[in-house]
């Protein structure tokens, strides 16, 4: 299973990324999806989780209202994470998960740890200045 993360970058404060996390889409509509992220001398902390394009749960409370999650409908190959109104603290390195063994309503309930998803992208950094 591969997970190919894309799209970070360095942005001012106040600017917008759009990352991309692509799979196949077996993995998009079966599994637990989920955006991770973590800074220097931090632990892991979970961002947003979806399942197969439908419900989703924020698992960061500072990202409410300027992150956002989606599913890419057409190949359902793809799953998106829209960052707005970025902030200095976003920085850290961003992590595409997927979680085969994670229930669905589970999943869609915010509830699922770092160590419940096995299967991980390399990352892509995203700094805010």
């Amino acid at each position: 299973v591969q997970l190919v993360e894309s799209g970070g970058g360095s942005v001012q404060t106040g600017g917008s990324l759009l990352l991309s996390c692509t799979t196949t889409e077996m993995i998009i509509r079966h599994y637990c999806m989920g955006w991770f992220r973590q800074a220097p001398g931090k632990e892991r902390e979970g961002v947003l989780v979806i399942y197969d394009g439908g419900d989703f749960a924020y698992q960061s409370d500072s990202v409410k209202g300027r992150f956002t999650i989606s599913q890419d409908s057409a190949t359902n190959t793809t799953v998106y994470l829209q960052m707005n109104s970025l902030k200095p603290e976003d920085t850290a390195m961003y992590y595409c998960a997927a979680g085969q063994w994670i229930p669905r309503s589970y999943c869609t309930a915010g509830y699922a740890g770092s160590n419940e998803y096995n299967y991980w992208g390399q990352g892509t950094q995203v700094t805010v200045s």
